[in-house]
């Protein structure tokens, strides 16, 4: 009796492992499950983004709270940052000068220089995981692109692999990688507060939160006539500073 109640026991164990393995077969071809590689379509996407999403945020934070620059000696140190000058005038009674007209461009350039090696690196780390699953490998990287969206960072790398194992072919380029982020979007914002700093020596920065709820403005005036500009978005929390000087009056008011 004890034998056929152990004999019961181990086919419900069985079956109970048949029918997970199952489910998780079915969920990876679905893509519901993600992987890399292995038992199925390779992923090198995903793979890619895993090894860069956490050093494309980092430099988001950076370039956020320094006013959009790694470095940049024409900056303003407040509240333990180095908040650049975006729009700056040394002469008094005069409206600052935009230091970015294109500043989303500058962006995307300071981005791609800070995570270039970065980007090289995950290339090549891929290769050498997939020759360890016993692909042979024939990989050719050439560059990358940074394009910023509202919502979000993308980064697209030009590049290609050729893939062969078991006599099976397999193709990849263009691979490309998603950030989600609000860095865009504050920094049109940004634009918008510079582009009318600079013109009329103002932003009505109380009504523009009215008409954005979304969006957090804080002004700091300091007293060398230098203004600290910190957007927040409320549901994301993220946010970007910057400084400026327009229209100071000799000896501050």
């Amino acid at each position: 009796m004890k034998k056929k109640r152990g004999q019961v026991t181990i086919f419900i164990i069985l079956s109970i492992v048949l029918i997970g393995s199952l489910i998780l077969f079915f969920l990876v071809r679905e893509g519901i499950v993600p992987q890399f590689w292995g038992g199925g379509e390779i992923n090198p996407d995903l793979f890619l983004q895993t090894c860069l999403e956490e050093k494309i945020e980092s430099t988001i934070d950076i370039l956020s709270s320094q006013g959009g620059y790694i470095e940049n000696s024409l900056s303003k140190e407040f509240d333990g940052k180095n908040i650049s000058y975006l729009c700056y005038n040394s002469l008094n009674y005069y409206t600052c000068i935009n230091q970015e007209p294109l500043l989303i461009q500058h962006l995307k350039n300071e981005i791609k220089k800070e995570i270039s090696e970065e980007v090289k690196n995950c290339f090549n780390e891929l290769s050498l995981n997939l020759e360890k699953e016993a692909y042979t490998v024939d990989a050719k990287y050439h560059d990358f692109a940074i394009d910023l969206e509202s919502k979000k960072v993308i980064v697209k790398i030009n590049g290609e692999m050729t893939l062969t194992k078991n006599s099976e072919t397999l193709k990849h380029d263009d691979f490309i990688i998603v950030v989600k982020s609000s860095f865009y979007d504050l920094a049109i914002i940004a634009q918008e507060i510079i582009s009318q700093e600079s013109e009329f020596c103002n932003f009505n920065y109380l009504g523009y939160m009215l008409l954005h709820p979304e969006i957090s403005i804080e002004l700091n005036n300091l007293g060398d006539q230098t203004s600290i500009y910190h957007l927040q978005h409320r549901k994301t929390d993220e946010d970007f500073w910057f400084a400026l000087r327009t229209c100071a009056l000799p000896g501050g008011i």
